[in-house]
């Protein structure tokens, strides 16, 4: 039998931990090997040896929340893959969260069944994050895109990269000199060439194919 992959869970409600635990642990493919209640556990976990192929945390929790948990993992284990829980899904929210490396971002009234092939999709090396509107898997870039065959021009790439940002469109569209018309009018049309259909399916793009980096 394939080793199963190690899973950490950080969130401060006992009762939601505890649930989530008990339902990961009956998935085959993983093991939990750790708890925590916040960042700081977090961290003092992983340092004694906890193993952790994936953490999955809440974005809201006491002393030290997600997004600092988030930044720490990336910079000292960037081999550990880091999956939120929140019911925020704003498109700067979750932008926010690629910054600080996180690979996927899960809303918590999802089905048993997602929640399962979110983690694998993650495991394997994929992005992944909730799509409450249509509630279904939203995995993108199963197969690593080609730049060259997109054939992104400079303007195109400029505006990836700020809208990789907390930029607004309006922002975007003063910095880059342009009217917001036409900045939607290339937005579309990324959506179109690049198979997204949102922002931050635009900026797992630009990650993925190098060209921003956070």
């Amino acid at each position: 039998m394939t080793t199963p992959y190690t899973l950490l869970l950080a969130d401060d409600h006992i009762l939601l931990r505890d649930a989530l635990a008990n339902l990961i642990g009956n998935f085959d493919e993983f093991a939990i090997t750790g708890k925590a209640g916040n960042g700081k556990e977090v961290i003092h976990a992983i340092e004694n040896g906890t193993s952790a192929d994936i953490i999955l945390m809440d974005l809201n929790m006491p002393g030290m929340d997600g997004y600092e948990t988030a930044r720490w993992l990336a910079a000292n284990h960037p081999q550990i893959k880091i999956v939120i829980l929140t019911m925020y899904d704003s498109e700067i929210a979750l932008i926010r969260l690629l910054q600080a490396g996180v690979h996927g971002f899960l809303k918590k009234d999802i089905h048993p069944t997602e929640l399962k092939n979110a983690l694998l999709t993650i495991a394997g090396g994929d992005y992944y994050y909730s799509n409450h509107t249509t509630n279904k898997i939203a995995s993108l870039f199963r197969k690593q895109s080609n730049l060259e065959k997109a054939l992104l021009n400079e303007t195109e790439i400029a505006f990836l990269k700020l809208a990789s940002t907390d930029m607004t469109y309006k922002e975007i569209a003063q910095a880059m000199n342009m009217t917001p018309r036409l900045i939607d009018s290339l937005r579309d049309s990324l959506f179109t060439r690049l198979d997204v259909k949102s922002r931050v399916g635009l900026v797992i793009y630009a990650v993925k194919n190098g060209i921003i980096t956070f």
